[in-house]
């Protein structure tokens, strides 16, 4: 049974999250500005997922992305072909199997994420610096136990019609 505690704690959690959310969509839009592909546009929550995710496997095939996702394959390709046109990423055959279409990162994009990557790394630097070095520790173990329990439903491998 869930207690109060729970409950309150879980609150919590996730009102810590979407904190950290906001401030990570904020170092996005600043590094947005200045990326040559987007052009001064935003991208949305639902692309950087998914330059995330792609980021994550290295190459995957829409069909693999749509369920990492969790969107239809259609959906999966409309994002994709934007982040084409973005110049974001790469759409081409599989060097493995020549009758399945691969996704990856641009040489744009890497770069773009690696500027994302250091904006954030410097914001969190910032805020251990503020909550000083024991609750670091604590929240870099806790963490860490979180992304064990993560980790264990997450898989960048998905059957693809082998």
């Amino acid at each position: 049974m869930v207690t109060d505690k729970t409950i309150e704690q879980a609150r919590s959690i996730a009102m810590a999250g979407r904190k950290l959310k906001s401030r990570m969509f904020a170092i996005q839009a600043r590094v947005c500005e200045e990326c040559a592909p987007c052009k001064g546009e935003e991208l949305s929550a639902a692309q950087m997922h998914t330059l995330m995710t792609v980021q994550g496997c290295g190459e995957t095939t829409i069909t693999n992305l749509a369920v990492l996702l969790g969107v239809s394959a259609p959906s999966a390709s409309c994002m994709v072909d934007r982040l084409v046109d973005k110049g974001l990423l790469h759409r081409e055959r599989s060097l493995k199997d020549r009758r399945k279409v691969v996704v990856h990162l641009s040489e744009q994009a890497v770069k773009h994420m690696q500027k994302m990557e250091e904006a954030v790394l410097a914001t969190f630097v910032e805020l251990v610096e503020k909550v000083g070095p024991e609750t670091a520790e604590k929240w870099c173990e806790v963490f860490a136990r979180v992304d064990e329990v993560l980790a264990a439903g997450e898989q960048c491998k998905v059957k693809d019609d082998e």
